[in-house]
């Protein structure tokens, strides 16, 4: 796990390989080093996991092949017994997973992702051909930005390192803009300049450095395989059960502890509780929430559940209150996370990750992905609920939306969470299936967002439209329950939970691994005909019934909690005046993006009570932060 970054045939490498290794250097506070050779030179920051030898620092070089590597190959024994296998002169001279991933892309060109099994994002020089080989893993778990710029190209983990290349060109992706706003969170390959993509998920790319101009080549390598192949319930409960027990043990791979996030809920518990299969003495991280955040969230109580269950299972555990400085700490959030996203569960990651390397830990387990993989969510419930409700006369749907509209969302200071759900239920409920999903977790409809930006955004909008349909209807027709599970892969968990995840915990020098987005577990669970996901209006139904195995009941089916924080809270408290100050007029128009009425008639809303607009006005603070360090002529010099 570490940093990675690289600039071929660029005047400046060497001045930015040592910007590259400041700027990310919380990424490999272990070691740092850099290598070049003619117009390539590459550079890592090594967070050090898997052989802790100075042997296997990077830039990893050996018989003309020159690699970095950021991530994790959870099989990389068992690949290294395939090489010696095949090729047994090979001499190995580490017993890290990089040595043996750059062995067997020797052996088997790209060939030698179809056999990974792990979170990577990794390139390749070939000394004496001049040819480099750029992948990243399945599910886009590691990141990989990289640019054109005249006749260079540079590559680096995180934009912010991009960003400091002399003439980086900072025209904005609108686009992207009109997503960040639409979700909280920014989709697909896309950054938030035009000039700059992300390496897709299960993609490779090839270039060669001695021909000019660069022309990189992209090849799709990998993509879920989508049929539905298990429909007894039976079978599928032992099927999930050996696919998580495999997937957990497998990401227990380390020389140093690996520890868990718990908060409590079922996933995180069950990833907790099976990973202390293999190391009994595993420590485990939750967050506790002030009582008068509570209050307004309207937050159940899950320091309480992981209390409980690491108690009973005799965890080492810590718990975390949530009292982040949220006035001072959010510009610099904005500015790891180097996006704006609106989701403030960053922020927990972040403390979290933070705590825990403060007691030395390196490595912590998540059980994010399996709602996206297993319909855990409630918009994905919701969303079925709105077909049946559409049902309904429409005299009685009328009655309905015009008594929910009148209805205050937070009164005496204490939020409602059943009005904030009804009516964000009701901006769906009337709409064609695929349309009624992607607008239940948008924080817009097409006319709300036009009316936000100054600039015509409709063909951006149509175009974010159509990325959804396309996923939602790629596979699985007939079988609504896995198009929104497909849909959430493609979208939802690499747009969002894998981005703020991958920035959060690095920030902190901590590798969080996701054993739910494993490449096997992930096939084994689109495998599953949807009526086995949602079952007598029970969400992840067949996860519940596998986990019975390992948890107790009232863990397994307790009220579902998110991974968030008190957003609500802050927008009318310590983050009241940031809003009146970064939305003023003054800067809304100096800014040039938004249009001040609306911004205004938000916060005047969600104020007097009457609409939930936290989330919305935390992502206009998140843009407006986001502009200033990565837009702004001074910003971070």
């Amino acid at each position: 796990m570490c940093g990675i970054a690289g600039f071929i045939n660029m005047p400046d490498g060497e001045k930015l390989i040592e910007i590259a290794g400041r700027l990310q250097s919380h990424r490999g506070p272990d070691s740092a080093h850099a290598w070049q050779n003619g117009n390539v030179i590459f550079t890592q920051q090594r967070l050090s996991i898997i052989d802790l030898h100075e042997r296997s620092d990077q830039p990893f070089v050996k018989d003309g092949l020159a690699m970095v590597f950021n991530g994790e190959i959870y099989n990389y024994r068992e690949l290294k017994e395939k090489i010696l296998g095949q090729a047994p002169h090979i001499q190995f001279n580490t017993t890290s997973d990089t040595e043996v991933l750059l062995e067997l892309y020797r052996l088997e060109g790209p060939r030698c992702l179809d056999s990974l099994i792990g979170m990577f994002a990794f390139v390749v020089f070939d000394i004496q051909t001049r040819q480099l080989f750029f992948a990243r893993d399945h599910f886009g778990i590691k990141p990989l930005f990289y640019t054109l710029t005249g006749e260079g190209l540079a590559f680096a983990s995180e934009l912010k390192t991009l960003t400091r290349i002399p003439g980086f060109d900072k025209t904005l992706n609108t686009f992207a803009l009109v997503a960040a706003m639409n979700y909280l969170w920014v989709p697909g390959n896309e950054s938030m300049f035009a000039a700059c993509n992300k390496l897709p998920p299960g993609h490779y790319m090839e270039l060669n450095a001695g021909t000019f101009p660069l022309t990189p080549t992209l090849t799709r390598w990998w993509r879920p395989e989508a049929s539905i192949t298990h429909k007894d319930e039976a079978e599928a409960i032992a099927l999930v059960q050996q696919s998580v027990s495999e997937s957990v043990h497998r990401h227990m791979v380390a020389d140093v502890p690996v520890s868990s996030f718990l908060s409590g809920g079922l996933d995180s518990s069950l990833i907790s509780v099976i990973a202390k299969e293999v190391n009994p003495q595993l420590s485990t991280y939750t967050i506790a929430t002030d009582t008068a955040d509570k209050k307004i969230e309207q937050m159940p109580e899950d320091e309480r559940y992981a209390r409980e269950l690491a108690q009973q299972f005799g965890f080492d555990h810590h718990e975390i209150m949530l009292n982040a400085d949220i006035v001072k700490d959010l510009p610099r959030i904005v500015y790891t996370l180097d996006e704006p996203i609106g989701d403030p569960a960053a922020i927990n990651t972040y403390l979290i990750c933070k705590a825990a390397r403060d007691k030395g830990v390196k490595v912590l387990l998540s059980g994010m992905g399996a709602d996206e993989l297993f319909f855990g969510y409630r918009r994905q419930k919701a969303t079925l609920l709105a077909a049946r409700y559409q049902r309904l006369p429409g005299v009685i749907r009328k009655t309905i939306g015009a008594l929910v509209r009148t209805l205050p969302v937070k009164a005496g200071g204490k939020g409602i969470r059943l009005t904030r759900w009804a009516k964000r239920f009701l901006s769906f409920a009337g709409l064609p299936v695929e349309e009624a999903y992607m607008r239940s977790y948008s924080y817009y409809d097409r006319q709300e967002l036009q009316s936000l930006f100054r600039k015509d955004i409709n063909a951006d909008y149509t175009r974010l439209r159509q990325q959804h349909a396309h996923f939602f209807n790629e596979h699985y027709e007939g079988d609504v329950i896995n198009q929104m599970c497909n849909t959430d892969i493609h979208l939802f968990m690499v747009g969002l939970n894998l981005t703020y995840t991958d920035r959060a915990s690095m920030a902190a020098s901590v590798e969080v691994r996701v054993p739910f987005i494993d490449k096997k577990l992930v096939e084994t669970a689109m495998s599953i005909d949807g009526s086995l996901k949602y079952r007598k209006g029970m969400s992840k139904y067949i996860l519940k019934k596998a986990a019975e195995r390992w948890l107790p009941h009232k863990i397994i089916y307790r009220p579902k909690a998110s991974f968030g924080a008190p957003i609500r809270s802050w927008i009318s408290g310590p983050l009241k005046d940031m809003v009146d100050r970064l939305l003023s007029r003054e800067a809304v128009e100096k800014r040039g993006i938004f249009q001040y009425a609306s911004i205004q008639k938000l916060i005047a809303d969600d104020r007097r009570g009457l609409e939930d607009n936290a989330y919305r006005i935390y992502q206009l603070l998140t843009v407006e932060l986001w502009c200033r360090a990565y837009l702004d002529e001074d910003a971070h010099n």
